[in-house]
């Protein structure tokens, strides 16, 4: 229980200094552009956020986000936002060499920045330790963000029965998941680069590579648990997406059907 509560106030301490990180790389980034710095932004090859730069636009969106879209925003598709997302986007692009089509990442990272700064906000003013609701005033540090309006009907939606219902029903299935989720706010081509430079990163074993291919010799196009799950004797879960060779058997260079386990879809490769 110790724990439990250390670790919520880690994420508690740390959303409050990203916070205000975000003031300040949105203040150096925009002085830098006056200046005519645009920086560059870098992606590995599965389209990923990277270094350099990769944090710098993280807390810059986050900042813009803050700044721009009302903390009682409820759903991020709303097309009456579009005004307020045309402006982040613009922003971006002014401070940032990105593609256009680069657009669509950043509008995805800009709502879970937003749901984020809502959660904080929640967790750490409008709960008591023991997770009963508090009504608080609106934080004097937050005050140029949120209008007390916004403040107050931000408290009304998280004492709704039917929103704290979702919240504990989506904290319930959070607490002990299968396959834990550990990439946070880094994204995962970050997580990558930092475990790469830290000397945590480890390359399967030539031992399980073998058994890969091993596997792959003897098993039917009707077996549902993937070669590498077999060969490191780790359970396949709904939602995996595996390969199967849609010839019946399994060599590691082949042409592979995916198949999502989840709803049973299977689609052919060219």
């Amino acid at each position: 229980m110790a724990d439990d509560q250390h670790e919520e106030v880690s994420k508690k301490v740390s959303a409050e200094e990203e916070i205000r990180r975000g003031i300040t790389v949105m203040r150096r980034v925009v002085q830098g552009r006056s200046r005519g710095i645009i920086l560059d932004v870098y992606w590995n090859n599965q389209g990923q956020l990277i270094e350099p730069n990769g944090h710098t636009l993280t807390s810059f969106i986050g900042a813009l986000v803050r700044n721009e879209i009302p903390i009682t925003c409820d759903d991020w598709r709303n097309k009456e936002l579009n005004e307020s997302k045309e402006k982040i986007w613009s922003e971006i692009k002014r401070c940032f060499n990105i593609e256009e089509e680069r657009r669509g990442f950043c509008m995805k990272l800009a709502g879970k920045l937003l749901r984020g700064f809502q959660t904080f906000l929640s967790s750490k003013f409008l709960k008591d330790a023991d997770g009963n609701f508090v009504d608080a005033e609106l934080p004097k540090k937050y005050e140029s963000l949120i209008s007390a309006e916004e403040w107050e009907a931000f408290k009304s939606k998280r004492q709704d029965p039917v929103f704290q219902r979702i919240s504990a029903t989506n904290r319930e299935r959070a607490s002990s998941p299968a396959y834990p989720y550990r990439k946070g706010r880094v994204g995962y081509g970050r997580l990558e680069q930092s475990m790469i430079k830290g000397g945590k990163f480890r390359n399967i074993s030539s031992c399980t590579c073998f058994k890969c291919e091993e596997l792959s010799q003897s098993l039917s196009p009707d077996d549902t648990k993937g070669i590498l799950s077999r060969a490191l004797d780790v359970p396949e879960y709904y939602g995996r997406v595996r390969a199967e060779h849609s010839r019946g058997h399994f060599p590691l260079s082949a042409v592979f059907v995916v198949t999502i386990l989840s709803d049973g879809w299977q689609g052919k490769s060219a």
